[in-house]
């Protein structure tokens, strides 16, 4: 046991100790998983009793904002983890144990998918109907979008491809993500988990799905977390499919109040142009892991994040430009790194 997995144990029994848990002294950790961050899990089973103890490095992870957004989601009747401690200068938490039953383990049974589906989608209505108090999470703004969307470019096209882009190609590419984020802002805001998909939803025995990542949190478009979930990167439905469920999600949010009138083709547009942004997102995001972090395991969920954002240009009209450029930029060195990413799909 590393130095710093000792310190968690003992401040878990300590914790636990001040909990008037009887069998504090003899717990130890079981590492349950990690995840794309710096953080590690480990699941402590006092008696009959389960907890999961995280290790979020204050030098690369500030716990404050999971802690603040489970709160304000378990105070609204959402299924995320009780905060039981948390020590923010040595990055230690806490929390109740939600399990290991993933959405994306049942997900592969289709005949679970509807069910699954439509319980995500009323805790996600859940999500968007919390107003949280002015200031406590930021916004989704321009800045943000913009951000995120400079991670393509920045990290898979130019690192991780190889590719020197030309002055006209960004240019091109800033007149693109502009319109991306004219979509996002022209939405209705809400609060956005921010990464709500298969890999961070459980199937619990009640007030299912629990939910975990959200610390990311922020105020933004109403469909960001929807498409997060229908076009997930680790799982694939056929479009037709995926827009029947974007339209069943509507309909209730239509119900709700969250949505006012709107045509289904304006809302599967907030959908198919939100899909984008995000994707681009993502390309970029697994590069880094890959050439920053020493993660590659994410290379191989590209091609399917790319085939997202081309199945969506061969819709429309304005974005035939775009997906001319992937075919011809972005595809063939894709190709060409077969052992890297492997086939495109």
């Amino acid at each position: 046991m590393h130095d710093r997995q000792e310190r968690l144990q003992n401040w878990v029994r300590q914790s636990l100790a001040e909990k008037g848990v009887d069998e504090y002294r003899n717990v130890t950790l079981l590492q349950v998983s990690g995840d794309a961050s710096f953080r590690r899990y480990y699941r402590v089973a006092p008696g009959s009793s389960s907890y999961i103890a995280v290790d979020a490095p204050p030098q690369q992870e500030d716990s404050r904002p999971f802690v603040s957004i489970a709160k304000l989601l378990v105070q609204h009747g959402l299924n995320a983890p009780v905060v039981y401690d948390a020590d923010f200068e040595q990055g230690f938490m806490l929390l109740s144990d939600l399990g290991d039953d993933l959405y994306s383990d049942a997900l592969k049974d289709e005949a679970q998918a509807d069910r699954l589906y439509s319980d995500a989608f009323r805790s996600l209505l859940k999500i968007q109907k919390i107003d949280p108090p002015a200031g406590t999470v930021p916004l989704y703004n321009r800045e943000a979008l913009l951000g995120e969307m400079m991670l393509f470019p920045d990290w898979f096209v130019t690192q991780q491809l190889g590719l020197e882009l030309t002055r006209s190609e960004q240019i091109f590419l800033d007149t693109v993500f502009e319109s991306l984020v004219m979509n996002s802002l022209s939405q209705t805001q809400v609060l956005v988990h921010r990464d709500y998909h298969s890999r961070n939803l459980l199937i619990t025995p009640s007030n299912s799905p629990g939910m975990v990542d959200f610390q990311d949190a922020l105020i933004g478009a109403v469909t960001y977390d929807l498409v997060s979930l229908l076009r997930d990167c680790y799982i694939a439905w056929e479009p037709g499919r995926v827009i029947e469920w974007a339209l069943e999600y509507a309909e209730l949010a239509l119900q709700e109040g969250i949505l006012t009138d709107l045509s289904e083709p304006e809302f599967i547009g907030w959908v198919d142009l939100m899909g984008i942004q995000r994707h681009l997102k993502v390309a970029g995001i697994f590069s880094r892991l890959h050439l920053r972090d020493g993660k590659p395991i994410y290379l191989k969920d590209i091609p399917l994040v790319i085939r997202y954002i081309t199945q969506v240009c061969k819709k429309y009209a304005a974005l035939s430009d775009f997906l001319d450029w992937i075919e011809r930029r972005i595809l063939p060195p894709m190709e060409a790194k077969a052992e890297l990413f492997g086939p495109l799909i």
